[in-house]
């Protein structure tokens, strides 16, 4: 085959609308086919003036945030630039040719003076979870639950050692109540009030310090909202924490944002409430991963009228010892039976709720099984046992449970895909804004825009489907009438 040269043909006209360049499969079609959004201007309407000249449409200005975040642009900046060459993005903001295309900062702007302070971000999220939800496509009989982090823009090189008030946690109220009840059940004196201790060591000086209702954290410089995270093997950085919940077909429900040293069991109380603030009564069961098995978790979840669907966790018990589930507990004694048949009898109930079970030093002392018990130098095994104990018992019965194995190992497909898809296609890995509430903000269109994507490509399939089907049909129906006409003319 003999080579041909290209030829550049820059000077051609051509004679085509938009609606005509846009191929029939492109996503921006697909996205406005699944919702009206002149939802958008009735958001908003409350937040601007009846009087003057006349603003660049609420509707384009949120179109282009969709299109910076789903198609993984990621710079307001870029996005306008690919909007005034892209005919596609062109078509699906509603501008023609010759229209021109809102700069870069018109945004910034519009989200400092309106929309910075107003609700407008969740009620979008809202109404397109709702409109996900009227075409049948979140089944939220088993909602997945897990906490993810986003890197901060804040140099993780740039920070001050500050002292901040430890806050309470939502539960520890009911906790104390019941603390004081326990307590003085077992004729002990009620405690007045939790406090919580942090014990550092002062390298100047030399000397332990003990800060009651204090603590000290790593503050940045750059980002002072932000959390110094660290976890496993992962990074040291500031960071933001998102606790999320989605369904079971990967739509993202409720979703709160926290500073990264945040662990992700304080945050689910918030989270959780919310959930259930919407969808209390279409839940059955709530799944989670081992970080999440916490007494108080467990408690929260099965008061709700729900059931916990959580790993085994392995006891942190140190090699060559014992473990806690060798240690038979005597619900009707209230008390503790070693491996070697010894009793271990109630001792006292501390702040955080953990009632102590010791053992008689005088038998401790000649027992032939001793090093694999304890290392105490007094010869006392102490085994603890939280107040609310049974809660987690219940939720760890729940493992045996033909219910478990059908949903748990659906997280991976559920809950962590979900995160997968965000941090990889629509900019949930880093952040460039900064503060808590931008974060937030940020990160609710960024879920929205998840289940925006993923409703408009269903759609787009079922109705696909639909049309092959009844194409099938008509066919069918063709042919069948041709055999009764065949069979008619033959009598």
């Amino acid at each position: 085959m003999a080579m041909t040269k290209q030829i550049r043909k820059n000077d051609c006209m051509i004679l085509s609308t938009l609606e005509e360049l846009v191929p029939e499969e492109h996503l921006v079609r697909k996205l406005d086919s699944c919702i009206d959004f002149t939802f958008i201007e009735e958001l908003v309407k409350n937040l601007y003036s009846v009087s003057g000249r006349p603003s660049i449409p609420p509707v384009v200005l949120f179109k282009l945030i969709f299109i910076n975040i789903v198609f993984g642009i990621n710079s307001m900046r870029r996005t306008c630039e690919e909007c005034k060459v892209n005919m596609a993005y062109r078509w699906y903001l509603g501008l023609s040719i010759y229209d021109e295309i809102p700069n870069y900062s018109t945004w910034s702007q519009n989200y400092i003076r309106r929309y910075k302070d107003s609700n407008v971000f969740n009620q979008i999220f809202d109404t397109i979870l709702n409109q996900a939800m009227k075409y049948g496509f979140v089944d939220m009989e088993t909602v997945f639950g897990d906490g993810t982090h986003q890197k901060a823009n804040a140099n993780k090189n740039k920070y001050k050692d500050v002292e901040v008030e430890i806050v309470k946690k939502v539960y520890e109220d009911a906790m104390l109540q019941e603390i004081n009840e326990d307590r003085i059940t077992h004729g002990k004196k009620p405690l007045k009030e939790i406090e919580k201790v942090e014990i550092m060591f002062d390298e100047e000086t030399g000397e332990i310090k003990e800060n009651i209702n204090t603590k000290h954290i790593k503050e940045s410089k750059t980002d002072p909202e932000s959390g110094c995270f660290h976890k496993g093997e992962k990074e040291k950085c500031f960071a933001y924490t998102h606790q999320t919940f989605c369904d079971k077909n990967g739509f993202v429900l409720a979703s709160i944002t926290t500073p990264g040293n945040v662990h992700d069991s304080v945050a689910f109380f918030k989270a959780y409430n919310i959930l259930n603030e919407k969808f209390k009564e279409q839940i059955k069961n709530v799944c989670l991963d081992a970080g999440y098995v916490k007494p108080a978790i467990c408690r929260e979840i099965i008061l709700s009228g729900h059931e916990p669907l959580m790993p085994y966790k392995r006891p942190m018990t140190g090699k060559g010892l014992f473990k806690k589930y060798e240690y038979a507990y005597d619900e009707y004694y209230d008390c503790y039976i070693c491996p070697n048949n010894e009793v271990l009898t109630y001792s006292t109930t501390d702040k955080n709720g953990y009632k102590q079970y010791k053992s008689n030093p005088e038998k401790c002392k000649n027992c032939p099984l001793r090093e694999q018990c304890t290392k105490s130098k007094n010869c006392v095994k102490v085994v603890t046992r939280h107040i609310w104990e049974e809660y987690k018992e219940q939720a760890n019965e729940n493992r045996y449970t033909k219910l478990w194995k059908e949903n748990y190992p659906l997280r991976k497909e559920t809950i962590e895909r979900t995160f997968g898809d965000c941090k990889e296609q629509h900019g949930l890995r880093f952040t460039r804004v900064r503060g808590l509430l931008k974060n937030e903000q940020n990160a609710t269109m960024i879920f929205a825009c998840h289940n925006l994507k993923k409703m408009a490509i269903w759609r787009w399939k079922k109705s696909s489907d639909n049309g092959i089907i009844s194409l099938i049909l008509v066919k069918i129906e063709k042919i069948i009438r041709i055999k009764i006409k065949k069979v008619a003319y033959s009598f």
